[in-house]
């Protein structure tokens, strides 16, 4: 998965080092994948490849705004779509507001 979903197979130039980051970035992005998908997302998502995960979740139109202290994400579509993903940020583990 790492070689052919997550570019971990094309070196994006000749010099050691910088080929050894972009290995390591694809190696991490793996693995973050894979701790959402079992950490927080649901069953039928287990299985998913990283192009359906990411049109299902970041290609999500929105709007980060500031309104009365506070800040709120505004989404392009309904929430029902993403009624799943409440559940979802429920799971997972986020800083306390400060």
């Amino acid at each position: 998965m790492i070689k052919n979903e997550l570019a971990g197979g094309v070196m994006p130039c000749g010099r050691f080092g910088a080929n050894a980051a972009w290995l390591r970035l694809a190696v991490l992005t793996y693995n973050v994948l894979t701790a959402l998908k079992r950490l927080a997302l649901p069953p039928e998502l287990l299985t998913a490849r990283p192009k359906r995960l990411l049109f299902l979740i970041f290609h999500t139109p929105g709007k980060l705004v500031q309104l009365a202290r506070q800040r709120l994400l505004r989404l392009a579509r309904g929430w029902t779509r993403f009624s799943n993903w409440r559940h979802a940020l429920g799971l997972l583990p986020l800083p306390a507001h400060g």
